[in-house]
């Protein structure tokens, strides 16, 4: 691993992408059951096996770009290579996961203290199901009421969408405090891998935010203009007091921001995030969905006096916002699947609009939005198309799938 490259550094979404963290998706996603579905996230259960060969076409173009792809779980194996950082992760990973009696957490111990890092790791990811722990005994009250449950530990098939539980912010990350107890749990590897891991450990990385404050707030809400305007989403996921306290924190710090954008988006699961509603593809371009070329309600926050904000309200387009503030006479706004109802419905909710800059006006999409792509490459901006029959089905596109360590 090249340790020269230093740790983190993005300030832009369209600068040229130098290095990423993914997931590629793993056995958790067949441990998704249609009762599971909800409580999980998900709307469908995914193929793993075509999940992953789209996953590396995925990984292959970003490779033959000069993008240098990080993997959550083998970054996390060799962070617990350090026997007591080891012993602390698996105590605080089972403190975290829900179990119903000290039974439970006695044999998940011993079970993946039998296990090499590697399987460790893919275990907690994948989840744990009863019948795979040779010692486990329903020896509690809280233990023998759910003695129907096959799982003691629930999958996380959300981890693939790697955008979600924290992001990088300059020379910086917020770790994230997500919405739900599901996917809260993702937030302590990437907890471990910058605290632990040696490509981290030594450098000085500010935390603007931190996974065990109480209001939540998510990767796909935090999008980075330019490297001196920030966009964060106030929406279904990510709290207004979230929006205030990363504002404060990085605002009144030395990384150069000087205004943060926080867009007030309707509290629904079509614009679960802002990276839903708009992505940046160029300098002057976005992908839009078409629902919030309306007024958009948007505070714009700037460093105050005495480590405090100023927050102005104001009511506009979206076009005119992001000119004003971007210092643009014009831009353009794609529309997801374009001018027509159907084709923009269809192709939304396969994420048409969550696009991945691997660089200024050059673009990572989904097949299966042939309309939009058309659009984009019409707009001058040159795309890279990966299969999405299976990924598509977690409801999350290139953007969502990726984490932007280094950008140019």
């Amino acid at each position: 691993m090249d340790l020269s490259k230093g740790a983190l550094n993005v300030r832009s979404e369209i600068g040229k992408l130098e290095t990423v963290l993914l997931h590629r998706p793993g056995h958790e996603v067949e441990n998704l059951t249609p009762d599971l579905m909800d409580r999980l996230l998900f709307d469908d259960i995914p193929h793993l096996e075509v999940a992953k060969k789209e996953h590396d076409t995925f990984t292959d173009i970003l490779k033959k770009n000069g993008v240098e792809v990080l993997y959550l779980e083998k970054l996390m194996a060799e962070t617990i290579e350090d026997e007591s950082v080891k012993e602390k992760f698996i105590e605080e990973f089972l403190n975290e996961s829900d179990l119903s009696g000290e039974g439970s957490k006695k044999a998940l111990k011993d079970y993946f203290n039998s296990l090499d890092n590697s399987k460790i790791i893919y275990k907690m990811m994948s989840g744990v199901r009863k019948n795979e722990v040779e010692n486990y005994k329903d020896i509690s009250l809280a233990d023998m009421v759910k003695t129907d449950y096959p799982f003691i530990i629930d999958p996380m098939p959300n981890l693939y969408f790697t955008r979600d539980p924290f992001a990088t912010i300059g020379s910086g990350i917020s770790l994230n405090h997500m919405r739900t107890q599901t996917r809260n749990r993702e937030t302590i590897f990437a907890k471990y891998i910058f605290d632990y891991h040696p490509r981290f450990k030594d450098q000085t990385i500010p935390k603007w935010f931190d996974r065990n404050e109480s209001t939540s707030i998510e990767g796909g809400d935090q999008l980075i203009l330019n490297d001196k305007i920030l966009a964060l989403g106030i929406s279904e996921r990510t709290d207004a007091k979230s929006v205030e306290n990363i504002s404060k924190r990085i605002l009144n710090s030395d990384e150069g921001f000087e205004r943060i954008l926080a867009f007030n988006i309707p509290k629904k699961r079509a614009f679960m995030h802002l990276d839903t509603v708009f992505t940046m593809v160029d300098y002057d371009k976005f992908t839009i969905h078409p629902e919030v070329e309306g007024v958009l309600t948007v505070f714009s926050i700037t460093k105050g006096n005495n480590n405090k904000i100023n927050i102005v309200k104001e009511e506009d387009t979206l076009e005119n916002i992001l000119k004003k503030y971007l210092n643009l006479d014009e831009i353009t706004l794609i529309r997801c699947g374009g001018n027509d109802a159907i084709d923009s419905a269809r192709e939304q909710w396969n994420d048409g609009s969550n696009t991945l800059a691997i660089a200024p006006g050059e673009v990572i999409v989904y097949s299966r939005n042939h309309v939009t792509n058309k659009l984009l490459e019409e707009n001058g901006v040159k795309i890279h198309v990966i299969p999405s029959s299976e990924l598509s089905r977690g409801r999350g596109g290139p953007r969502c799938m990726s984490m932007p360590l280094i950008r140019e």
